[in-house]
């Protein structure tokens, strides 16, 4: 269990000495919070303004110590009591405790508290807390509901600091660095306290809306902790959330959390075992001593249990994903459990039974022991292991039933099943066995069971399913235990036996030297009986493949049960041909071939566990019957329909004690959050009308057929509606080496501590970047550190746009600098070479990201934002800039008025590209720009709310020629970067150079003159740009030079005099010789060949003529450039 925080939230008719437990397990705890304490001192800095700050604004900061102040957020004084109690055991062991006040919209509203860590305990008693942990809101709340009572969407009220963009802004850029800590836990506040994640946060209720962008979020388990599962669907789902909301769409990304039947009760149970005590049923209370019932929980009390473990758990999974920069709107936040969306689980259920798609039946069933409960084909995993095959003798029985000498040789990898054998199955084409087809055998120890000493005997049949090259060849049914058995059980009428109990103990039918053993130790008693009375014929090693549960670990035991079942094949079928038909459109499509064979040999699907925590199954059983019962959607609709049935009004009904398997409540999911079933039907704006079906279903491939297909199956057979378009499938996490990451190996990345050391920017985009779409994603430090980089790399080119490029600069002109759209064809024709290039650039980078998200190709598309910034507009247009702003480069006017409009308009698109990715740093530092008023209806004036750089259809204006034109600038000034490297130059020193060119490439290059001269490191007083085939250029091709080629009709002439070891210029110069004279020979015999010349296409023909003939060139340059030295 993660130390993240430790919880205090007792309720308040907790006995003095359950409080005082509490508290000492808190205490007891606290050495393992000690070790903790680097790290979560660490995290409690997540959020944090600069101290100044803090005293001014005391109200709006996450992390106090706890105050002496009243507040009116706590309402139960026996609350208070616990708390004193628990404030003075953590000032003993020095704890440091901060608290958060949520909602909660289980039973009503409620007032919750959780710990996190804080700057310490600044007062020696306790007081309810003022302001809330990181990521959570210390506002007031109101909600919405129904007649009922119950609750469908909570509103919290304004920010106190609504205008945290403005303070923000007035601070300035402070620090030499980008230091996330610093700033994200405040701007999430803002976010969400400003209602920016409300799907109507951009446009304002009142403006006509279009079609929303849906994405329900995979609910977590409400008692869970971050992982980087959780991690890379945030990310994901994220960019496509803030691409969507800046694109103009309404977005409604639902997030929620799950009640987790298994994972749930099986901590609660463990927390009873700690206590020395266990879950029991009325009848075994009632059965057990005075001395036993103190230690047995009856049904009620365990859920009074699990409840109040889950408010002191739950919630810890929301507030983490928050920390990830999460978009959802809370104000809609789900729980499976939650009253409205149980009465959705309760409507399926009947609905289903009323249409013949839900039946009772007894069949096979995986059973969890330790769970004690069936577990569905999904929820079992299957692992190779050593074990064993136990070779033993059926005897073969006479008439009489009498043992014979002759006896039947079978292997068996389950002794201990042999109980509950029904038949020996032999192949019929086996001729060591078939004159003992339809003879019977008997069953070894079966003795000690039977009431007159006799041994069981049972038939030997034939069936090619038995394998005649296994084991023996011999196959021993157990119908009762084996799925397989189970099936030619059913095939050939055999009759089924249980032989354990629900905890996977050895029944009566065992006899009583074995019944009450667990399985495993019946399987070595009996076989040391078997040896004793001479059936034992070997053991041998032997793989096999064994069924584990999921959840608890331990083996699977089959066993025949009586279920309630869900009709799959019809549902199956309509799921199939939603994506065949091209209705749901799976991501990657290589997805789609698993999904068909998945749904074309679908099984029915066991929905009942023998569960306590969870929704309880809606039908009752008709007095002590276990046969009569009514499906209702509750008790009264029940007595309803009994009367109607005939039955007295006072009938006793008995509700199933089974509870449904949580994936039928998340199967409801997509529709159920949105109001299904109380809206259905209802005209106007609901949200069931507006927000269903959802857009895309962002999930891992790993939960394809758990939920997915689940979910498809329910939605279209409850709404006639797939529930969504689009199911985007992403891998798992690994480790860098491609490895699972565990906790043995010591490879688990922890999110919670990346994000504390590297911030939740730098972990979403290497979660996002440079994966494909159902690949895994191996994942290191080093990526997360580099992704840091370049987030600082982008502070640092704000810092410098807005310290030195904006500095000094007018409030008139700031105004006019504000991005409100894309820039005009006007303004840009009339910018210099590389302000048009990098705008072009820009508007082709703008393009690429749009269509490469809306194709769903989230990786590529944020891997080219970061090329494009690091290479393009820090290495290279910030630089040339300069030349434009400084005097002392020749700048100043006009030019540093471009410098800056394009400045800000390229780093203000950038960071629009980018938010999705990075939205922590982006939106921090796109307030220190100049911006345009918020618009009118939108909740703030965000970066996450702004216009993405290309709304609708609009084409922005680009410059093909400059770009080519620009682009052998760049080649020329790394060819003479390159050379002067090369020749060992000292920095420092400014080299001469006559640049060779022709026409308008060599006035694009004259008129860059002064940027060559500065990134080139040039003499600015011994620079020359020259027509080719002048007199000067054939002068500066006499001298002893460096000549560099940069492509055909762009050469440089570096001056060697003074600056080059003649030798080595030479030896440099025989490389390039050697190297051109291997791709003119190997260029030369591809064009001499017939079938390369007759067969290729005309163009490509030519194109590589051309080639040779500019190799050939550039050969003879060099040769010439050899001639001079020698």
């Amino acid at each position: 269990v993660r130390l993240t925080s430790v919880s205090v939230r007792r309720r308040a008719r907790l006995s003095i000495t359950q409080r005082q437990q509490r508290a000492i397990v808190i205490i007891r705890a606290s050495s393992k919070i000690k070790n903790h304490r680097a790290v979560e001192e660490k995290r409690s800095n997540h959020g944090e303004v600069q101290r100044h700050q803090r005293q001014q604004h005391p109200h709006r900061h996450p992390h106090q110590g706890l105050s002496s102040s009243t507040s009116t957020s706590m309402t139960s004084t026996s609350s208070q009591r616990t708390f004193l109690l628990l404030h003075k055991c953590c000032c003993l062991m020095s704890l440091t405790l901060a608290f958060r006040t949520t909602p909660s919209r289980l039973l009503g509203r409620r007032t919750t508290f959780r710990t996190a860590p804080s700057p310490g305990l600044v007062h020696s008693t306790y007081s309810p807390p003022r302001s809330s942990v990181r990521f959570s809101t210390a506002t007031s709340t109101t909600t919405s509901t129904d007649e009922a009572g119950t609750v469908y969407r909570t509103k919290t009220a304004s920010y106190q600091d609504s205008k945290y963009d403005e303070h923000n802004r007035s601070r300035g850029l402070t620090g030499t660095s980008y230091d996330p800590s610093s700033f994200e836990g405040e701007v999430y506040r803002w976010w969400e306290t400003a209602g920016c994640f409300d799907p109507d946060a951009k446009c304002g209720q009142d403006v006509a809306r279009g079609e929303p962008y849906v994405l329900p979020m995979p609910p977590p388990n409400v008692t869970g902790r971050l992982h980087m599962g959780h991690a890379i669907f945030v990310a994901l789902q994220d960019v496509l959330a803030r691409f969507h909301r800046m694109r103009g769409k309404a977005v409604l990304w639902t997030p929620g959390t799950d009640h987790a039947g298994i994972a749930t009760q099986l901590q609660v149970e463990k927390l009873l075992q700690s206590e020395g005590k266990r879950r029991a049923t009325d009848a075994e209370i009632a059965s057990a001593s005075e001395a036993e019932k103190s230690n047995l929980v009856p049904r009620t009390e365990f859920l009074t249990r699990t409840w109040q473990y889950k408010e002191e758990q739950g919630g810890a999974i929301t507030s983490q994903l928050r920390s990830l920069g999460a978009s959802a709107d809370w104000t809609r936040e789900r729980f499976t459990m939650d009253p409205a969306l149980s009465v959705g689980v309760s409507e399926a259920f009947v609905r289903l039974y009323e249409r013949g798609l839900v039946y009772r039946g007894t069949y096979m069933v995986n059973w969890s022991p330790g769970l004690m409960t069936a577990v569905s084909d999904l929820e079992v995993e299957y692992t190779e292991e050593e074990g064993k095959l136990y070779y033993f003798k059926y005897v073969v029985a006479n008439d009489d039933g009498d043992a014979t000498e002759e006896y039947l040789p079978v292997a068996t990898t389950r002794p201990e099943t042999i109980f509950g054998d029904m038949a020996v199955c032999v192949n019929p084409n086996d001729e060591r066995y078939r004159h003992l087809v339809g003879k019977q055998v008997l069953v070894p120890m079966s003795s000690e069971s039977s009431s007159d000493g006799k041994a069981r005997s049972i038939p030997v049949i034939a069936d090619e399913y038995v394998d005649m090259e296994f084991g023996t060849g011999a196959l021993k049914i157990t119908p009762g235990h084996d799925p397989n058995d189970y099936e030619l059980g059913k095939k050939f009428d055999l009759e089924i036996m249980n032989i354990m109990n629900k905890d996977a103990t050895m029944n009566n039918e065992c006899g009583e030297r074995y019944t009450g053993l667990d399985r495993f130790d019946a399987r070595e008693k009996l076989w040391k009986d078997m040896e004793q009375a001479g059936l034992v014929i070997k053991v041998e090693p032997h793989t096999q493949r064994v069924p584990r549960s999921q959840r608890g670990g331990e083996i699977i035991e089959p066993l025949v049960s009586k279920q309630w079942f869900v009709r799959t094949e019809g549902m199956g079928a309509k799921a199939l041909d939603a994506v065949k038909d091209g209705d749901i459109q799976i991501i990657p499509a290589r997805f789609e071939k698993v999904w068909y064979n998945w749904l074309t040999d679908i099984r029915d699907w066991c929905i009942s566990r023998q569960l306590w925590w969870g929704h309880r199954i809606p039908v009752w059983y008709i007095g002590d019957s276990d046969e009569q019962f009514i499906v209702a959607r509750n008790e009264e609709e029940a007595r309803s329909k009994a009367v109607e049935a005939g039955h007295p009004a006072d009938v006793e009904l008995r509700q199933e004690d089974d509870v449904l398997d949580t994936w039928f409540s998340s199967g409801l999911w997509p529709f159920a959050t949105v109001g299904w079933p109380q809206d259905e039907g209802k005209d106007g704006d609901t949200d069931l009308n507006r927000f269903y079906p959802g857009t895309c279903l962002e999930t891992g491939y790993d939960i394809l057929f758990f939920w997915v297909a689940r979910m498809v199956m329910l939605g279209i057979e409850l709404t006639g509606i797939s529930p969504f378009k689009v199911i985007y499938l992403h891998g798992l996490v690994r480790a860098a080496d491609g490895s699972k990451m565990s906790k043995t190996k010591g490879n688990v990345i922890d999110p919670l501590d990346t994000v504390a050391e590297y911030g939740a920017d730098s972990l979403r985009y290497s979660l996002v970047t440079g994966v494909t779409p159902g690949q895994d994603i191996p994942l290191n430090m080093d990526k997360i550190a580099a992704n840091k980089n370049f987030a600082n790399k982008l502070w640092n080119c704000c810092k410098f746009v807005t310290d030195n490029a904006l500095k000094d600069v007018d409030e008139k002109e700031l105004a006019s600098l504000a991005v409100t759209g894309p820039m005009g064809k006007e303004e840009f024709d009339s910018l210099a070479l590389p302000e048009r290039y990098i705008i072009s650039k820009c508007h082709d980078l703008v393009d690429s990201v749009t269509n490469d998200i809306e194709k769903y190709q989230l990786g590529a598309a944020g891997s080219k934002i970061y090329e494009f910034l690091w290479d393009q507009y820090a290495d290279w247009y910030i630089e040339i800039s300069k030349t434009r702003l400084y005097e002392g480069f020749g700048g100043g006017g006009d030019d540093a008025k471009s410098a800056r409009r394009v400045l800000v308009y390229i780093l203000d698109t950038s960071m629009r590209l980018l938010h999705p990715y990075m939205p922590y740093v982006t939106e921090q530092l796109w307030h220190h720009l100049p911006r345009a008023p918020i618009k009118e209806g939108m909740a703030a004036n965000a970066l996450m709310l702004a216009d993405w750089p290309k709304m609708g259809d609009v084409s922005l204006v680009k410059d093909s020629q400059a770009v080519a034109t620009f682009e052998c600038f760049q080649a020329l000034t790394r060819s003479i970067r390159n050379a002067r490297a090369e020749y060992n130059v000292e920095q420092g020193k400014k080299i001469s150079a006559t640049i060779v060119a022709s026409g308008k490439l060599r006035e694009a290059i004259a008129a860059e003159i002064k940027s060559l001269v500065m990134l080139a490191k040039l003499n600015p007083h011994d620079v020359a740009v020259v027509e080719a085939g002048s007199e000067e250029a054939k002068a500066a091709a006499g001298e002893e030079c460096a000549q560099l080629v940069i492509q055909d009709g762009v050469e440089a002439y570096l001056p060697l005099a003074g600056l080059v070891d003649i030798e080595k210029e030479t030896q440099r110069l025989k490389k390039q010789s050697e190297k051109l004279a291997k791709e003119i020979e190997k260029l030369a015999k591809r064009l001499e060949s017939k079938g390369f010349v007759d067969k290729a296409k005309p163009e490509v023909v030519e194109k590589a003529r051309a080639e040779l003939k500019e190799l050939e060139d550039q050969a003879s340059k060099v040769e010439a450039s050899l001639a001079a030295f020698r």
